[in-house]
């Protein structure tokens, strides 16, 4: 079961995003220095973001956009993304992280057949990012900040605001949408096997991992595996489990309740003075000085008592 204080995101994410009913969630993601990224994740709903402050790289779909204050970001459903920033520098976002059935992607009616479906499917792509200069973004902002306002004051009907708000910002791209899909096969299949060694890494990086055993998921050989990886993700690998166990570790270190050896062995580390090196080296203190600074946690969701903010 996925912890509520999980400081990254699943590599497929299996977390409802708000509730059943209004599967709808605000999120404030805060990258620095000390969180520098959110990994390569996806799930079955999509995304509305605005960059509040600073810049970042988003990397959806194998491509890399560069997104700075100001930029709107759309992603679609199960569309494999990440965002990482440049060292000494930060970024703030607000992210609304919706189901498509809740804008009734699920009914029989032409919206759903003609837009909403296809854009779940990928058959229809709308921009990822939107800039200041695109010509629709004056209008996308404004429906931005009424559907922060809706959220926030949850005056009566707010939920139905909510929606019609969400459908209006799809509406607004559709004109900027690709007549086609032209993603070439080989692309789709790439980001298959990515997600298939992803979701395998984020099921067993308490075990040990090795090359070899990734590489066969994809029926590569381990050299061709090693630069697809690192090609598609930007780091090595082995680099992105050893930051997924780093990243698992500090989670349950701001729980509490367990001790830094417990925590190391529990999420796939070994070594304990191993751990010790590579948590410092990556967070700029030790563990035990990590409890006692106990710092926000970025990647949750907007909760009462909880500063920082939640990536989706």
């Amino acid at each position: 079961m996925k912890s509520a204080f999980d400081l990254s995101p699943a590599q497929k994410e299996n977390a409802q995003h708000g509730e059943k009913m209004f599967p709808l969630k605000r999120y404030i993601t805060k990258l620095s220095d000390l969180y520098p990224a959110v990994t390569a994740h996806w799930h079955e709903e999509a995304e509305l973001t605005l960059i509040t402050e600073g810049t970042c790289t988003y990397h959806i779909h194998l491509e890399n956009y560069e997104a700075q204050t100001g930029d709107l970001l759309f992603i679609p459903p199960a569309e494999l993304h990440s965002i990482s920033i440049e060292p000494g520098t930060e970024m703030t976002s607000t992210t609304y992280v919706f189901h498509m059935d809740y804008l009734n992607a699920d009914s029989a009616d032409i919206c759903a057949v003609k837009y909403l479906n296809p854009i779940s499917r990928h058959t229809l792509m709308l921009p990822y990012i939107i800039k200041k200069d695109h010509p629709v973004y004056p209008k996308l902002l404004e429906v931005f900040h009424e559907t922060e306002q809706s959220y926030t004051e949850m005056h009566p009907g707010y939920e139905m605001m909510l929606k019609a708000l969400l459908l209006c910002f799809v509406a607004l791209l559709l004109p900027y949408r690709q007549t086609e899909n032209i993603r070439p096969q080989l692309e789709d299949e790439h980001t298959a096997k990515l997600k298939l060694v992803l979701e395998y890494i984020g099921e067993h990086y308490t075990e040990e991992l090795t090359i070899p055993q990734l590489s066969r998921l994809c029926f590569f050989s381990e050299y061709h595996f090693m630069r697809f990886f690192k090609k598609y993700i930007g780091v090595s690998c082995l680099e992105y489990i050893k930051n997924l166990r780093l990243e698992k570790a500090a989670s349950r270190l701001a729980q509490g309740g367990q001790s830094v050896l417990d925590v190391s062995m529990s999420c796939g580390f070994s070594n304990l003075s191993y751990f010790y090196r590579e948590f410092k080296k990556k967070y700029g203190m030790t563990p035990k000085q990590f409890i006692r600074e106990t710092p926000s946690l970025p990647f949750l969701p907007e909760q009462e008592n909880v500063t920082g903010g939640g990536s989706p």
